[in-house]
C-alpha cells in the first residue's frame, strides 16, 4: 500500500488546499455549540446583556459602586466613562436611549478597545454585583445572610433614614480596606458562573433604571449571534462542498493513474508474466482493487485529518465548558473505542479473503461467456449454474458477514450516544441547581460529546476499511513491481539499412519457465527475403513456440534468433516488432468497425491499401457483399463472423502493415482448401520480397514452400522442398500420406 503514496505526489497542492480547508471547517463545526451556547446563556437568560461593563449607569449608582474600589480601580473607572447631563452637548445624542437622562446624570461608556473592556470587567463585575446585592439587601433585610455573609457592623443597627451606602461613606479608610477584603474573599468562593450571572442581572436592573428597550438589546444580540452562526454554517458548508470535491477529484486521479500504469505494465507482460498472473485476477486488481484504493484515499482526505481535528478540538472546548464532566467523555470514549476494536477483529480476517472471492467469481463468469457454445452443446447449464451460484454465494455469505458485523455499529453507537446525553444531562442539571453551569454551557458540552463520538466513528470506519485497501495495495503493488524477464537492452542496435528481413535460429533451446525440459533442442534454420520457410509437424511438437520467439514473446534458452544478423535481444522490442507482421494461431479482432480492425496495423493505410489487403486474404465478398462495407460492425472478440471470417481479416490487418517479416502461425486453419491455395497464390504474388514464415497442419498448404522445417518433439527430423521431404524424411511421409493421396503427392 506504501508503496502506491508516490501517486499522491503529482497532487499535492490538492491535497495541502484540503488540510487547510479541513482546518477552517472543523473550526466552524466547533464554534457553532459555543454560539448556541452564547444565544442560551447571554440572549435568553440574560436579556442580550453579555458583559458586566454597562453601556451607561447613572451617576448615584456610579458613586456608591466606587465606594468598593480601590484608589486604582477608581481612576480606570472614571477614564472609561463620561459623564453626561442636561447641559452636555450630547444630551440629545443620548436622551432617546437613556430616557433617565433627563432626570439625572448617566455616565457613558467610552470607545474603549478590547484589551481595556477586559480589564474594567473582573472590576465592575465585583461591583455590579455588590450594588445589586446591597440594593436587594436594603429592600428585603432577611436575606443579608445569604447576600453578603457578615458585615463588619451589624446591618440592623442601622438608623432610621440611613443606609448602607450612607454608612460605607462614613467609615475610616481601614474599615473600608476590611470591608473589601471580605467581600473579595467571599466573591473568590463563588463560581464564575454565578458571578456572571449575577452582575449581568445587576447591569439588566440597571438598564431598566435608565429606561433602555431591554426586549431591543435582547433581540439584536440574539440577531447578532444567529448571523454569525449562519454565517459560520454556510462557510462550513461551502468548505465541506470544496473539500468533498477537491478528495473525490484527488482519489479519481489517483485511480486513473494506478490504472493507467496497470494498463500499461500488462502489455509489457511477457507470456510468462501472464502465467503468473491469470487474466481474471488482472481484471480484479484493475478494476476492484483500484476502487478500494480511490475509496480509501477519498475517505482519507476527507476524514483521517478532520476526525482527529474535531475529536480534539471537541474535547478541548467541551472540558472548557464544563471539567467536572470530562469523565463522562472519556468513559464514552473508552466504550467506543472497545466496540472498534471487537469490530477490527471480526472484520480485519474477512477483508482479506475477500478480493480472492472476487477473482473467483470474475473467473467463473469469463469462462461462462466465453465458453457458452460448449456449455450448451454439452447440456452442463445446469452445472454451470451450480458452479456460479457456489462462487457467487462465498461471496455473498462473507460480504453479507462484513455488512451484518458494520450494521451493528450504528445502533451501538446511537445506543452509547443517548445514554451519554441523558448522563450528561443528569450531571448538568445538578451543576446548574448549584450555579455551576449554565444551560446553554450543557447544551454545547452535549453538542461537542456528540462531535468527539462522531469524531472517532469516522475513525473506526476508516481503520476497518484500511485492512481491505491494504490488500488490494498488495495485489496492485505485486503487478506493477513485477519484474519482466523480456527487457530492452540497456544500449540498443538498430538494424542496418537497407533493412532486408533474414531470419536466422542459430542451435535454439528453448524451455518454458519452471519446466524441467526443454520443449525446442538445438532448432537452427535460416530463411532468406523472398522465400516461404513453412513449419510442420503434430500437435504439440513445438511449431507455434519457433515463431514465437521472433517476436520475443519468449527469450530463448541457448543460442540466439537473429535478423540481418543481429541478434533480437540487443533491439529494442518495438525496433523488432515493427518490422513483423504476426497473424496469431487464434485471429483476434476488436470490437469497432472493419476498417477500425484494419487500421489496428497502420493508422494512415490509405484504403487503396485496405482494399487490397482484404483481396489478398480473400475477404473482399463477405465484406463488400454486407452493404456497410469497412463501416460494418465488429462485435468484441469478432463473435459476430465466423472463424474463417475471422482468420481473414487477421492476415489483411497483417497484410496491411507491410512488414518485412511474415509470421502466419497456423492462420489458414478455418479456411477451405479453395480458399487456402487462393489466398496461398495471392501471398505469393503480392509478398514476394518479404520473409514468410508459416506455421500449419496442412501438406497441401506447404507444398509450394521454398522450405520446409519438420518438428518432433522439439527438434528438427527433416528440413528441406516437399520433394527432397518425401524422399529423406520419415515422419514428413507419415503426415503427407495421412492426409493426401498419391495423385495428390506426385
Amino acid at each position: 500500500m506504501l508503496r502506491l503514496v508516490k501517486y499522491l505526489k503529482p497532487y499535492i497542492f490538492f491535497v495541502l488546499l484540503t488540510i487547510g480547508l479541513l482546518f477552517l471547517l472543523a473550526n466552524a463545526d466547533l464554534a457553532l455549540p459555543d454560539y448556541l451556547s452564547r444565544i442560551v446563556n447571554v440572549g435568553i437568560q440574560q436579556n442580550g446583556v453579555d458583559s458586566p461593563v454597562p453601556q451607561a449607569i447613572r451617576k448615584s449608582e456610579l458613586d456608591k459602586l466606587v465606594l468598593f474600589l480601590d484608589e486604582q480601580e477608581q481612576t480606570l473607572v472614571d477614564s472609561a466613562f463620561q459623564l453626561i447631563d442636561q447641559e452636555s452637548e450630547e444630551f440629545e445624542q443620548y436622551v432617546d436611549t437613556y430616557p433617565a437622562l433627563s432626570e439625572e446624570p448617566v455616565y457613558i461608556l467610552k470607545d474603549l478597545s478590547k484589551s481595556e473592556v477586559e480589564s474594567l470587567e473582573p472590576i465592575l463585575s465585583r461591583g455590579m454585583m455588590l450594588l445589586y446585592n446591597i440594593n436587594r439587601l436594603m429592600e428585603n433585610p432577611e436575606e443579608a445572610g445569604s447576600m453578603l455573609g457578615v458585615m463588619p457592623f451589624d446591618l440592623a443597627q442601622i438608623p432610621e433614614g440611613m443606609d448602607v451606602f450612607t454608612l460605607l461613606k462614613m467609615a475610616s479608610p481601614a474599615q473600608m480596606e476590611q470591608i473589601r477584603g471580605q467581600i473579595t474573599n467571599q466573591l473568590d468562593q463563588m463560581p464564575e458562573t454565578l458571578l456572571n450571572q449575577v452582575s449581568s442581572e445587576a447591569v439588566k436592573t440597571e438598564y431598566q433604571a435608565l429606561g433602555m428597550d431591554l426586549t431591543k438589546i435582547q433581540t439584536n444580540y440574539i440577531l447578532q449571534v444567529g448571523g454569525l452562526m449562519l454565517l459560520l454554517a454556510l462557510v462550513s458548508s461551502l468548505a465541506n462542498i470544496a473539500v468533498s470535491f477537491l478528495a473525490a477529484r484527488t482519489s479519481a486521479s489517483v485511480a486513473r493513474d494506478i490504472r493507467k500504469d496497470i494498463f500499461t505494465k500488462v502489455e509489457s507482460f511477457s507470456s510468462q508474466e501472464f502465467n503468473n498472473f491469470s487474466t481474471a485476477s488482472l481484471i480484479t486488481r484493475a478494476t476492484n482493487d483500484v476502487t478500494q484504493i480511490q475509496q480509501v484515499v477519498f475517505m482519507v482526505m476527507r476524514m483521517a485529518l478532520f476526525a482527529p481535528i474535531m475529536g480534539i478540538g471537541g474535547v478541548i472546548r467541551a472540558i472548557d465548558k464544563s471539567p467536572n464532566m470530562w469523565w463522562i467523555i472519556a468513559l464514552s470514549v473508552v466504550l467506543l473505542l472497545l466496540l472498534i476494536i471487537v469490530v477490527f477483529l471480526i472484520a480485519t480476517p474477512k477483508f482479506r479473503i475477500i478480493q480472492k472471492l472476487i477473482d473467483r467469481l470474475n473467473l467463473v463468469t469469463r469462462e461462462n461467456l466465453s465458453g457458452m457454445m460448449v456449455i450448451r452443446a454439452f447440456n452442463k447449464q445446469a452445472f454451470e449454474e451450480n458452479r456460479f451460484d457456489s462462487a457467487n454465494r462465498d461471496l455473498t455469505d462473507v460480504s453479507l458477514f462484513i455488512n451484518r458485523v458494520m450494521a451493528t455499529m450504528m445502533p451501538i453507537m446511537m445506543l452509547v450516544m443517548n445514554v451519554l446525553s441523558i448522563l450528561i444531562i443528569w450531571v448538568g442539571a445538578n451543576q446548574i441547581a448549584q450555579s455551576t453551569l449554565q444551560v446553554g454551557d450543557m447544551m454545547a458540552f452535549i453538542q461537542y460529546s456528540m462531535q468527539i463520538m462522531f469524531s472517532f466513528l469516522h475513525l473506526s470506519m476508516l481503520f476497518i476499511f484500511l485492512p481491505r485497501s491494504f490488500v488490494s495495495g498488495d495485489r496492485i503493488a505485486k503487478v506493477l513491481g513485477s519484474e519482466n524477464i523480456i527487457k530492452d537492452p540497456v544500449e540498443p542496435k538498430s538494424f542496418k539499412k537497407p533493412f532486408q528481413g533474414k531470419v536466422e535460429f542459430r542451435n535454439v533451446c528453448f524451455r518454458y519457465p519452471d519446466a524441467e525440459e526443454c520443449v525446442l533442442k538445438d532448432i537452427s534454420f535460416t530463411t532468406m527475403p523472398g522465400e516461404i520457410t513453412a513449419i510442420i509437424g503434430s500437435t504439440g511438437c513445438g511449431k507455434s513456440t519457433v515463431v514465437n520467439l521472433i517476436p520475443r514473446f519468449f527469450d530463448v534458452e541457448e543460442g540466439a534468433v537473429l535478423i540481418d544478423d543481429i541478434d533480437i535481444r540487443d533491439v529494442r522490442q518495438r525496433d523488432l516488432r515493427e518490422k513483423i507482421g504476426y497473424t496469431p494461431q487464434r485471429g483476434v479482432l476488436f470490437s469497432g468497425t472493419v476498417e477500425s480492425n484494419l487500421r489496428f496495423a497502420d493508422q494512415d493505410a490509405i484504403e487503396e491499401t485496405l482494399h487490397e489487403s482484404l483481396e489478398i486474404a480473400q475477404a473482399t465478398d463477405f465484406v463488400f457483399d454486407n452493404p456497410e462495407g469497412l463501416q460494418a460492425e465488429i462485435s468484441q472478440g469478432g463473435s459476430n463472423v465466423s472463424g474463417g471470417q475471422k482468420q481473414r481479416l487477421s492476415i489483411a490487418r497483417s497484410l496491411v502493415k507491410k512488414p518485412p517479416i511474415f509470421i502466419f502461425d497456423d492462420s489458414f486453419s478455418a479456411l477451405d482448401f479453395k480458399t487456402d491455395a487462393a489466398l496461398r497464390r495471392e501471398l505469393n504474388e503480392k509478398t514476394g520480397d518479404s520473409t514468410v514464415l508459416l506455421v500449419t497442419q496442412r501438406v497441401a498448404t506447404v507444398k509450394t514452400a521454398d522450405q520446409i522445417i519438420v518438428l518432433e518433439d522439439g527438434e528438427i527430423v527433416g528440413k528441406g522442398t516437399h520433394h527432397n521431404l518425401m524422399e529423406t524424411c520419415q515422419t514428413y511421409q507419415e503426415i503427407a500420406t495421412s492426409q493426401l493421396s498419391k495423385e495428390e503427392l506426385a
